[in-house]
């Protein structure tokens, strides 16, 4: 039996930034996150004996015309994708024009979007499986195995048989991540992927995790497909790290699980590293409050170079409504300690609450201006905030009537252009502040002390790469859809 792990082509406004399934947005300067879950859920249908293929056309640059030629050639009897709300109509139309090409291959479907509307998909498209939850490797394998004749559905799969929609439940998220054999590389393309925070090359990616301890914030698609927080073992990353070591001479890792384990797992893995003495760069998600002045010294001894923290707004009242968890003084206490490690700050942040006015948005614009001139963090992104179906955000927008579109206009919710309503500002006016933002990093101040920390070839190409990222993200919303 053949098996397809599939980003088919999509057609749109830029290069569609689909993997690990967090916010969409169309990109004009894009990199590619390395989907991890779909690759494990290739790496585990291979080591089961499936005859495995990965295609990723969107990193891979494949137009319509070559991805049909593929499935011509290859023939796979099951294909699985990964699918987006901005885009899932477009995958609906994808399945039809497949189904045409190769009438007997099975489709299965899968993340946040189709997990929390699972039917929605199963009528108004040919798919036979959606795979609902975020461990699509295990899933993907079920059906695998019961298209073979042999073992039982997962929990959280919706399929088709005899003509009716019938599913297995809610899924559970009890599988051993341990269990899982470690991503083959090169099965998936490994080098196709990084983004523009990464210095050191050859670089990879690892998701210990799935995906937050926290997982409250009421924005996280990814608390949709993760609801639970599940992680391997620390021995077992520590294992991730020597193979990549070994085989591929990797220089660094940026860790994609939601929130990096703290605690004893953490001091754990930072005392495996220590003695490993890999003179190697680390990166992950990381939430300020579990950053504490000698953990921080510790992280920085382990290895660890940037940590990347999510800030969302200057206002107490935004971070208590998306129920964050933490405090203004515990976001700069929090860049603090890590600066004072001698560890690289990254802070996200969103604009567009539709509870948040101009003045309010101004804040989070100054907090960030005041973060980078005091040299409190090094690099800054902004996105548009945004509603996906099954997060409990999306909940409130429709019960409070915050949304512009209506429920089923899908592919308005893509970032073009906001999707909430404001009390004071245009949709034209929130876009103009997520630029300022961005801007934030072209101070003088900014960049000269950008330019005296200088010291290596990286450094000079890290700083460029930077550049030239916060250029393309303000293209990116540069035109509002009117």
């Amino acid at each position: 039996m053949k098996v397809m792990i599939s980003y088919p082509p999509l057609e749109g406004k830029g290069t569609p930034t689909l993997g690990q399934n967090r916010q969409f947005q169309w990109f004009h300067n894009p990199s590619f996150i390395y989907p991890m879950v779909p690759a494990s859920a290739a790496t585990l249908l291979q080591s089961k004996g499936y005859d495995t293929i990965y295609n990723d056309s969107i990193a891979e640059g494949l137009s319509w015309e070559q991805y049909e030629k593929l499935l011509i050639f290859e023939k796979p009897d099951l294909i699985a994708m990964e699918t987006k709300t901005p885009v899932v109509k477009l995958h609906w139309a994808i399945i039809a024009k497949i189904k045409k090409i190769l009438p007997q291959v099975k489709i299965a479907i899968m993340g946040d979007h189709v997990t929390a509307m699972p039917e929605e998909t199963m009528l108004n498209s040919e798919v036979d499986f959606v795979i609902t939850g975020g461990d699509y490797d295990f899933a993907a394998l079920s059906i695998a195995e019961v298209m073979s004749g042999k073992g039982e559905y997962e929990t959280g799969i919706w399929y088709r048989e005899n003509g009716d929609i019938k599913n297995t439940g809610k899924f559970e998220l009890n599988n051993d991540l341990n269990s899982l054999p470690l991503i083959d590389r090169d099965l998936t393309k490994w080098k196709l992927y990084g983004e523009k925070f990464f210095k050191y090359n050859p670089h990879t990616y690892t998701m210990i995790g799935r995906d937050c301890p926290w997982a409250k914030c009421k924005f996280c698609s990814w608390t949709t497909l993760f609801p639970k927080f599940r992680t391997g073992s620390p021995e077992r990353l520590l294992g991730e790290v020597d193979m990549l070591v070994k085989k591929y001479g990797i220089k660094e890792i940026f860790d994609d699980t939601g929130t990096f384990p703290g605690g004893e797992w953490l001091k754990k893995f930072c005392a495996g590293m220590i003695d490993r003495d890999y003179k190697m760069s680390l990166m992950g998600n990381f939430r300020f409050d579990y950053i504490k002045p000698e953990l921080a010294k510790v992280m920085k001894k382990a290895g660890f170079r940037l940590m990347k923290f999510g800030l969302e707004s200057a206002n107490q009242k935004t971070l208590d409504m998306l129920d964050k968890g933490t405090t203004l003084e515990i976001i700069e206490n929090g860049c603090k300690i890590a600066k004072d490690a001698g560890l690289g700050v990254h802070l996200t942040v969103m604009v567009g609450y539709p509870w948040e006015t101009r003045d309010d948005a101004t804040r989070t614009l100054d907090l960030a201006r005041k973060l980078l001139d005091k040299g409190l963090a090094d690099m800054l992104q902004a996105t548009v905030v945004m509603a996906y179906p099954g997060t409990p955000l999306y909940t409130d927008a429709v019960k409070n009537d915050w949304l512009r579109y209506k429920p089923g206009e899908w592919e308005k919710f893509d970032m073009t252009d906001p999707v909430f309503k404001t009390p004071d500002m245009t949709p034209e006016e929130v876009v103009a502040k997520c630029n300022e933002i961005y801007k934030a990093f072209m101070t003088p101040k900014f960049m000269l002390r950008q330019v005296a920390q200088i010291r290596t070839l990286e450094d000079f190409t890290f700083l460029f790469k930077a550049g030239k990222a916060a250029i393309g993200h303000i293209l990116d919303f540069s035109k509002i859809r009117k």
